[in-house]
């Protein structure tokens, strides 16, 4: 495997850093894939590093929206894509300023729209799309935290 970019600080394995718990998700492709750009042009991604297969594949590659990280990987005995399965087993969320903004920007770069940008009685604004590879992304705002508080105190007191 040979690594095609990357930000590496040399003395890491050395350091003792303290690792602050994140949560990273993990996101699998079909083998063979080489364009991985639609996070960049959709969500406005940069690409961390990423680690290519001998044929230019990605293998795996990491990515930061805004400081938060996630992964694409080639699928493998252990993961499959949605396009193996048919499906997915997990929707990404991603808080953005202007959810209309990135719903049209991520279309733009090649995604489905799966629910068009509403605003929901529970506070939130909210649109869903599907990315080239399967992956869905509910692109969300909190726009009114007294209606998610009436919500969720609804919910409780009909336990």
């Amino acid at each position: 495997m040979k690594i095609k970019e990357g930000i590496r600080n040399r003395d890491q394995k050395n350091s003792k850093m303290k690792t602050k718990t994140t949560f990273v998700p993990v996101l699998s492709i079909k083998s063979r894939i080489t364009d991985i750009e639609f996070y960049k042009k959709a969500f406005g991604a940069i690409e961390l590093w990423r680690l290519n297969n001998d044929d230019g594949s990605v293998h795996v590659a990491a990515f930061s929206i805004d400081g938060a990280m996630f992964r694409l990987h080639e699928e493998g005995a252990r993961s499959s894509s949605p396009d193996k399965t048919g499906s997915t087993t997990v929707t990404v969320g991603l808080t953005a300023d202007d959810v209309h903004a990135v719903m049209e920007q991520a279309v733009a770069a090649g995604a489905t729209v799966l629910s068009p940008v509403t605003d929901y009685p529970y506070g939130y604004r909210q649109g869903e799309i599907r990315d080239p590879f399967g992956h869905h992304w509910l692109i969300e705002k909190l726009i009114d935290k007294d209606a998610l508080d009436n919500f969720v105190n609804t919910a409780t007191d009909d336990k």
